[in-house]
This record gives structure tokens, C-alpha cells and sequence, in this order.
């Protein structure tokens, strides 16, 4: 009678040892993976969020018109025009000698005319966005020669993502046009800097 018990008391010890031992591999195979998961989660989130993750680079933009009036009692004196890339959008910018004029950026259907004469003003790109300025002039009309104050070209190709083109589109009582020939319809948002005085425009890129 002691031998059968004794067999299984014996056979019950080895079924609990092999129970102990299955739960000992279930938890070293799951305790890797769940100590690794954070570790390669933030490496994952990290590699889709560069460089810009998700930081808006033209914060407050939109293709909703923008206009202020003119305050200046001088005459705004354009003195140079140019663009360039940045991380997330173009950026053209108007500089003038003395002070900043009032201005007018809008989206505007084709065609463009020109100040004064009303002629067409032609413009690569599929959008056209117009940058009217006032009071401004790009010549010195109080000198007796009326001396050009901006002598850059009044047309050029920036080589940017998103301008296409910019070209001047007149000049006609206190009022200096521009109009920039854009690839598409994206955003933009009007910003102006001291030291010199300047009306900066700045145009969602991809």
C-alpha cells in the first residue's frame, strides 16, 4: 500500500514542476517584447515626424485676402524685389528705401491688367496672386529727374517650388502692382520687417 502512494505523490510533484515551468517560458517570451515595444515605438514616430514633424511652418496662413491701409505720410520708395525658398514656403519680399506703404495681397482671376493703361499683363503659373502697394512708387518723383529708385528687372523667374513667375504690373498714382504667377493655389501670409522697411509675402511650398 505505501509504494502506490508513494508512486503518486511522486507523479502529482512532476506534473506541478512541469505547470511551473510552462508559466516561466510564457513570461520570458512575453516580457521581451513588451520591454521592447516602447523602445522601437518612439524611434517609428520619430522617423515619420522629420525634420517637420507636425510644426505648422505657416502658422496663421490662408488664401483669404489680406489688407491694410496706408498710414505713410511719405511716399514709399521701392528699392528691391526678391524670393527665395525656406523650409515650407517661398518667400518674396519687397524692400523700401524710407517707409512701409499700405497694401492688398489677393488671389485674382486672369486676366491681369495693368494699372493706368489696362493692358494685359501675361504670367506663368496656374494661380495669380496680385501684391498691390499704396502709397509707393519704385521712382523718386520728388528729384527733378524723378530718378528710379528700383532698377531690378520688372520680370523674372525666381527659380522657388511655388513662384513661377513675378512680374511688376504698373505703377499709377501712388499705387505699385505686383503679381506673382504661382504653380498652385496654396496658402500665403502677409508679414512686414524693419531695418529696412519691408512687406514680406510668403507662399506655402510642398
Amino acid at each position: 500500500m505505501l509504494r502506490p502512494f508513494l508512486t503518486v505523490l511522486a507523479v502529482a510533484a512532476a506534473v506541478q514542476v512541469a505547470a511551473c515551468g510552462d508559466d516561466s517560458q510564457r513570461a520570458a517570451t512575453t516580457r521581451p517584447s513588451t520591454a521592447t515595444s516602447p523602445a522601437t515605438t518612439p524611434t517609428r514616430t520619430t522617423g515619420a515626424t522629420t525634420p517637420q514633424g507636425g510644426i505648422d511652418t505657416l502658422a496663421g496662413a490662408s488664401t483669404r485676402p489680406v489688407h491694410v491701409p496706408a498710414t505713410n505720410e511719405q511716399t514709399a520708395l521701392l528699392t528691391d524685389v526678391r524670393a527665395a525658398r525656406h523650409e515650407g514656403f517661398d518667400r518674396l519680399v519687397f524692400q523700401f528705401r524710407n517707409v512701409l506703404p499700405g497694401y492688398d495681397v489677393r488671389y485674382v482671376a486672369r486676366p491681369v491688367r495693368q494699372d493706368g493703361s489696362g493692358r494685359s499683363v501675361p504670367i506663368a503659373g496656374s494661380s495669380v496672386v496680385r501684391i498691390r502697394m499704396e502709397s509707393a512708387l519704385d521712382a523718386d518723383l520728388s528729384q527733378a529727374s524723378a530718378p528710379l529708385t528700383y532698377s531690378g528687372p520688372q520680370r523674372f523667374t525666381p527659380g522657388t517650388p511655388e513662384l513661377a513667375e513675378l512680374a511688376r504690373a504698373g505703377s499709377f498714382e501712388g499705387v505699385l502692382t505686383w503679381v506673382a504667377g504661382l504653380r498652385d493655389p496654396v496658402d500665403f501670409r502677409v508679414t512686414t520687417l524693419a531695418g529696412p522697411p519691408r512687406l514680406v509675402v510668403d507662399f506655402r511650398n510642398h
